[in-house]
């Protein structure tokens, strides 16, 4: 950690039973709350230095006005259709690209004094940055990212939509359309905070920089690719003090229950292999004993017998998560399961025996401690009466956090040996050569050069940024007009998908991955299909949270 960091940091000191955030030069002060020692909360943190403006604010978002000029701003980012698609050429070398020129005319337009007030760099054309400059330049900025683009919508599906997919519909309750959800209402969000805010005569002391790619649903090179090049030769190395980006958001606001909200702060790894057997054709009448297709079979039912182990380790993100969860979701895990989680604090075998009673208990843990992998594509033979000469499988893996694309490899590797031994074949395992016959051979690569590694684990010191996020996490919810839970728990979530954040790792250790909304509440059906809409009165509350942060973030030191 730089000099830079210590001086971000407000001081810690304990208190009695309790840690308190000291407040330095005015520096609101963050309450470590007494809580499960493994899961540590913060109290609510809202604006000090801000506090008349944050009211301010606050109370023109509960306008009736505000709130209808909001959700036809939403709407009408939705009616434009900047899809990304896998098969994108460059930009500059494929016209599809074009329409996201219409939707930047249409931000210039919807927001004229962000554009007027911030500097704004197009990176690769369409990529967007906004700079926000601070008053004070010794502090690292803030840095909000959202995604342009939408995933295309499957024309057979069209006519099953209650509204169509590009509409913009407002009906009252729900915003309908392609991306309503995901990401342009994270993007609309920060637009309106920061236009709102202007508005209001505030100028931050911290600078602010937001960063729009443009093809997330797709590789996101040409975008948040892109943007990270440029963001680290204009700020440097770990420049940002934490980065923003969109994630899960938080559980059902339920009447006299805990409300969960789950900042990503790491994501899996990702591999895609390619399994392919070559072996000599013929004519289907005079077989050998296991053709290409029977032999790559061997391979998929060795690779699937020998899965890879679930791994729950104290330092791990998975174990901070499941250690919340347990603790403070008595409603769902037994008392029992709460002591377990108690004495895997410190006892090894009962750390083990917690991993095998909260996969029994819910397979979906296993998940989160292992590398998964999926067979999802196989291909082979071209006719009935003639033997196959290639058949491949590819194979899809979301790495754990302890693993590595290596360990991937080595595994897989480790599996086809034995059997091209066997029935002699040759191997060429990811650039390393095995020579055991000539009655076939095996290729093992990367399908779709899209190797990557599991993402830094960003830290979760309550005095540190998190606590930070979590603080506001709690005052936007608590402050709510919707608010009706008992309480606000902030527990760290792990990423099985990978955002743009998987560019920006080289920026600041402090990387979060958060939506300000229900995830059951106002998603009316998810994201990626028929009928995606967001729930209008989760945008006024998007739009709460980025202002408390962006506040809160401006008073830190």
């Amino acid at each position: 950690m730089n000099e830079q960091d210590d001086e971000e940091r407000p001081i810690c000191v304990v208190l009695g039973e309790e840690m308190m955030l000291q407040a330095k030069d005015k520096v609101p002060r963050l309450d470590i709350m007494a809580t499960a020692p493994a899961c540590p909360q913060v109290a609510s943190l809202y604006p000090s230095l801000h506090a008349s403006l944050d009211a301010e604010l606050n109370a023109l978002y509960a306008s009736t006005l505000f709130k209808l000029e909001a959700y036809e701003r939403l709407g009408k980012a939705v009616e434009i259709p900047t899809e990304s698609y896998d098969d994108f050429d460059p930009v500059g070398q494929d016209p599809r690209w074009g329409v996201f020129a219409s939707f930047h005319t249409y931000i210039e337009e919807s927001f004229p004094l962000v554009h007027r007030s911030m500097q704004v760099t197009k990176i690769n054309t369409y990529a967007l940055v906004f700079h926000w400059q601070g008053s004070n330049p010794e502090l690292k900025p803030l840095l909000i990212a959202a995604h342009q683009d939408v995933v295309p919508v499957d024309p057979t599906t069209v006519e099953q939509w209650t509204h169509p997919p590009y509409s913009g519909h407002y009906d009252g309750t729900w915003i309908w359309g392609r991306g309503s959800a995901d990401d342009k209402a994270d993007l609309v969000a920060q637009l309106i905070t920061a236009e709102s805010l202007l508005k209001a005569g505030f100028t931050p002391r911290r600078t602010i920089v937001f960063a729009f790619g443009i093809d997330e649903e797709a590789a996101g090179t040409q975008g948040a690719g892109a943007l990270a090049v440029y963001l680290e030769e204009k700020y440097g190395t770990d420049a940002f003090t934490m980065l923003i980006d969109e994630g899960e958001g938080h559980g059902s606001n339920a009447v006299a229950e805990p409300i969960f909200a789950l900042p990503g702060i790491s994501e899996k790894g990702y591999l895609d292999v390619r399994m392919q057997v070559s072996a000599p054709g013929g004519h289907s009448s005079v077989p050998p004993d296991h053709t290409s297709i029977g032999l790559l079979s061997l391979l998929v039912v060795a690779l699937e017998q020998n899965a890879h182990p679930a791994v729950l380790r104290r330092e791990g993100t998975g174990f901070a998560n499941m250690q919340c969860r347990v603790q403070y979701d008595r409603k769902r895990y037994p008392e029992a399961l709460r002591e377990l989680a108690r004495r895997a604090l410190t006892d090894d075998a009962a750390l083990e025996e917690f991993k095998h009673a909260l996969i029994r208990f819910d397979k979906s843990f296993g998940v989160l401690l292992k590398t998964t992998q999926a067979v999802d594509l196989i291909n082979g033979g071209v006719k009935i009466n003639a033997l196959p000469e290639v058949a491949a499988a590819v194979v899809n893996h979301r790495i754990a956090e302890h693993s590595s694309v290596e360990d991937v490899q080595s595994h897989i590797t480790a599996l086809a040996l034995p059997i091209a031994k066997e029935f002699n074949l040759s191997v060429n395992a990811f650039g390393t050569k095995f020579e055991f016959g000539t009655e076939g051979h095996v290729v093992l690569e990367d399908a779709f050069y899209s190797a990557l590694e599991p993402s830094p684990v960003s830290p979760i010191d309550p005095s540190g940024p998190y606590g930070v996020l979590s603080g506001t996490i709690k005052s936007t919810l608590e402050s709510s007009a919707r608010y009706k839970a008992s309480e606000v728990i902030v527990i760290p979530s792990l990423g099985l998908g990978n955002t743009d954040t998987r560019f920006y790792w080289n920026l600041t250790r402090h990387i979060f991955r958060y939506s300000h909304r229900g995830d059951l509440d106002d998603l009316y059906n998810g994201l990626h299909t028929v009928d995606e809409a967001v729930r209008g009165e989760s945008i006024i509350e998007q739009i709460r949270f980025f202002t408390k942060l962006i506040l809160n973030v401006d008073e830190m030191l």
